[in-house]
């Protein structure tokens, strides 16, 4: 059902003749999650390979006078009582950066589930800040832009790479991979929230950093898959804990011939990866008929040359 909510931000000023732009907002996808000690800045030391995907949020920028944003999309109820979220916030740093009035009229559909692991929030405000950059005519440099992005949030410099990246740091720290192949993928959430914070603070037993090596020289998935072996999600564990359905829809992965299930992120949306589309699509379609509650989808990584 396509839920949709008008959230005013700004008193509202449009221009009807503006043309949008269309900015899409990949889903980040942690094929692991190796996590260290906590830092002095409170922040958890991480290690991880991560790859983007077709599957993602849209966001339609055009300029006006004043802000406005509009949620549609499958999961854009779910944002309906933020009134200050990441698009917002990302709006208001790109205009203080470049010393202009945040006036811009975006339509954001959700398309992934909220707070499940994916960076969801992270990406449409990478795609914000990418978006909006354009719109306005305004230029920064990477380093600028990245260092705008870091403030935002964790995820959301690597959200606004959108390419496959090895992130160090408490994720902030980022190296692009070459290389990788094209992994055809499916992604389930069963819609249960599960709190990033709370999974954090019950973590027990940590991989640490500096235990894995960015992968180099994979011909195909199963090549990925034998170095994802040697690799965990150490927040898999604690999210179980709190939302045991993970481990079922882990298991409905790997029933339906997943090469590797995983849970990305603090959860509580888990991917398979598939041999190809059609394994991907089919297992999905199954997947879908015997759980019709949880969110699945079948889609394919970005390329990672670039």
């Amino acid at each position: 059902m396509k839920a949709s909510s008008n959230t005013a931000l700004n008193p509202l000023s449009t221009n009807p003749e503006a043309q949008p732009l269309r900015v899409v907002a990949p889903a980040k996808i942690n094929l692991f999650l190796h996590v260290g000690a906590r830092r002095s800045d409170g922040f958890h030391a991480l290690e991880s390979l991560a790859v983007f995907t077709q599957a993602g949020d849209t966001l339609r920028i055009a300029a006006a006078e004043g802000f406005s944003l509009v949620l549609d999309g499958p999961f854009g109820a779910a944002l309906a009582g933020e009134a200050d979220n990441l698009i917002a916030r990302a709006a208001r740093a790109l205009a203080e950066k470049t010393g202009r009035v945040p006036g811009a009229r975006i339509t954001l559909t959700k398309n992934l589930p909220v707070a499940s692991g994916i960076g969801g929030g992270s990406a449409d405000a990478a795609a914000a800040l990418s978006g909006l950059a354009q719109v306005w005519g305004v230029a920064l440099s990477q380093g600028d832009m990245h260092a705008l992005a870091e403030t935002l949030g964790s995820d959301v410099p690597a959200c606004l790479m959108s390419r496959s990246l090895w992130m160090e740091g408490r994720g902030e720290i980022l190296t692009p991979v070459s290389g990788l192949p094209a992994l055809s993928m499916m992604l389930v959430n069963p819609g249960v929230a599960v709190p990033t914070g709370p999974v954090f603070a019950a973590l027990k037993t940590r991989t640490g950093t500096g235990q894995a090596k960015a992968p180099g020289g994979l011909r195909d998935a199963v090549a990925l898959v034998s170095y994802l072996r040697g690799t965990r999600n150490d927040l898999e564990a604690p999210a179980r804990a709190m939302a045991p359905v993970i481990g079922d829809v882990l298991g409905a992965l790997e029933q339906n011939g997943a090469l590797l299930a995983r849970m990305s992120g603090s959860g509580a949306t888990c991917f398979g990866l598939f041999a190809s589309d059609d394994a991907a699509k089919n297992a999905a379609e199954r997947i879908a008929r015997s759980a019709p509650g949880w969110w699945v989808v079948a889609t394919q990584t970005i390329s990672s040359c670039g």
